[in-house]
């Protein structure tokens, strides 16, 4: 058993902000708080990105605090630079990310505290951070007929790449920005495609910039406010285009 103030699950964008956040703040790592993270390496989910999503075609990558991720190379595969900038920013400020371990359960633990079970032993804290992300749970919605389908099924955690469908007939669900680049690749070797999305997708043109993003967070926050859950991402957004 040993004890820490704070337990962070999870080492992407939100544990590894968490962590420097804590840092900030007096916290010392593995003293006073832990960073568990299931993943085999640095990265986050961005390190199982498919290998044709370079970096310069990534939407966008929020920096992480205390440190920009400046002159990655366009063409390189985004699951590559990302996971070279988290390894460097877990270097940089000392986080000593554990991995990989498995959290297996979260309990009361008496006190005031929680006990955290996980293949590598047991943490008591006084507080969780949760950020484990979806990656290894992605949601699959269903649709009549979905078991007896004979044909393959993925999803986009599952896609590697465009080749594979070579000669098939490919329908790609889904109105969002990953959507909209495995139907561009795909299309080229496919014998035919067919996009399904819930309602036309809207494109935009031009950067999306500081006001933009303004603006689409704005919107986000009406819609909360009036009580209302918020919509796809792309809904506030648009849907960019970057080249191939």
């Amino acid at each position: 058993m040993r004890e820490v103030e704070v337990v962070v699950i999870g080492a992407g964008q939100a544990g590894l902000s968490s962590a420097y956040h804590l840092r900030r703040t007096g916290f010392e790592p593995e003293r006073d708080f832990v960073v568990l993270d299931h993943s085999p390496g640095p990265g986050g989910a961005w390190q199982f990105r498919w290998p044709s999503l370079t970096y310069g075609k990534v939407h966008g990558m929020h920096s992480l605090p205390g440190m920009e991720l400046t002159g990655a190379d366009p063409a390189r595969p985004s699951s590559e630079v990302v996971a070279e900038y988290f390894a460097t920013y877990e270097r940089t400020f000392g986080l000593r990310v554990r991995r990989p371990v498995d959290v297996r359960a979260v309990r009361e633990g008496g006190g005031g505290r929680l006990l955290v079970e996980t293949s590598a032993g047991v943490w008591s804290t006084r507080a969780l951070i949760n950020a484990t992300g979806t990656w290894d749970r992605p949601f699959w919605p269903r649709y009549p007929g979905q078991e007896t389908f004979r044909g393959r099924q993925l999803h986009t955690a599952q896609y590697a790449g465009p080749e594979e469908f070579a000669g098939q007939r490919v329908v790609v669900v889904g109105g969002g920005a990953s959507g909209t680049q495995h139907l561009l690749e795909i299309a080229p070797y496919a014998a035919a495609t067919t996009w399904v999305t819930r309602r036309p997708p809207v494109f935009r043109e031009g950067p999306f910039d500081e006001d933009a993003g303004r603006a689409a967070v704005a919107l986000v926050e009406e819609r909360v406010r009036q009580g209302l859950p918020p919509r796809s991402v792309v809904s506030v957004t648009g849907l960019p285009i970057t080249g191939l």
